[in-house]
């Protein structure tokens, strides 16, 4: 069996914090995401990689057992072990070096697409796989989970993922205004008909900020239309709208747009989206406009 790099997968250092596995795992997942990849199989199995390092990675338990792995199997590579000679056996199903790990994702390999989400390599590790899961379940958290990325858009309107489950196709409604963090509850979904629990991250917007169910943005205006006031074009989540700009608006001034931002979950009320305006100053004026700018100088100072 081969050896899997996950820290190698999503491009860290073994030092790596929880946040920077979080960043790393948000970008590539949204880079090699099967939607914005369609038919591309390289991409879905890229992708399949990132989710399955993700899983280990940003769980505390299943980190810790991985680095003990991954310990062992450098130093055996170091004393000259040789491809396909690694003794695999101690390490299968929770079991090995270190004692038992608690499992609570159970085998997933009948979910999301008939090849199974999870590689060879992960089930054989932890569980789910040729009768050699050993560990424990625990009934005290969801017994399954799996990590769903989504879109800051997707999060807004509400959306749906397509799951391979019990060998029937189910879509699942991710309701509008979740959260990174949120669960999604699918009855019976998971192996052994019990629960699966779709755990959201929200990826980030180049456009938007989000504050709970606020949203923050920015628009550039000229000074002219800052000091004499005019309109200017606001990117909402629902298209564009007009912000009238008044005269002697600042710099970094922030307009408020009631009801502009995220919808709140289980209510038809939404937050606010706050523009920040930037204020534009012009590097070349025309002599007309430098003219009219001096006798306004002048007239300020008289």
């Amino acid at each position: 069996m081969e050896y899997k790099d996950y820290y190698k997968i999503l491009g860290l250092e073994r030092s790596a914090s929880a946040d920077d596995v979080r960043k790393a795992y948000r970008k590539l997942a949204m880079q090699y995401h099967p939607d914005r990849n369609p038919g591309n199989k390289q991409a879905e199995e890229k992708f399949k990689d990132i989710n399955e390092a993700y899983q280990v990675l940003s769980d505390p338990q299943k980190k810790a057992r991985y680095d003990q792995l991954g310990s062992a199997y450098s130093n055996w590579q170091q004393r000259g072990g040789r491809p396909g000679d690694f003794d695999w056996s101690q390490w299968f199903g929770g079991g090995g070096p270190g004692g038992n790990v608690r499992v609570e994702y159970g085998d997933l390999n009948d979910l999301f697409g008939e090849e199974g989400m999870f590689s060879d390599f992960f089930r054989s590790i932890f569980g789910g796989t040729g009768g050699a899961q050993t560990a424990t379940r625990t009934r005290q958290a969801p017994a399954y989970q799996q990590a769903v990325m989504i879109t800051l858009e997707e999060a807004y309107r509400g959306t749906t993922r397509a799951l391979q489950t019990n060998g029937r196709r189910i879509e699942v409604r991710i309701p509008a205004g979740v959260k990174t963090g949120s669960k999604v509850r699918v009855a019976g979904a998971g192996p052994e008909g019990l629960d699966l629990y779709l755990i959201v991250d929200v990826a980030e917007d180049s456009r938007f900020q989000r504050e709970g169910d606020d949203l923050r943005t920015a628009v550039t205006i000229d000074v002219f239309t800052a000091i004499l006031g005019g309109e200017v074009k606001v990117e909402t989540l629902e298209g564009k709208v007009t912000l009238k700009i008044p005269a002697g608006t600042q710099p970094d001034q922030v307009f408020r747009l009631a009801g502009r931002g995220m919808p709140r979950l289980k209510s038809a009320q939404k937050g606010d989206l706050f523009v920040r305006v930037k204020v534009k100053i012009p590097k070349n004026l025309s002599s007309k406009q430098r003219a009219l700018l001096e006798e306004a100088a002048r007239h300020k100072s008289a």
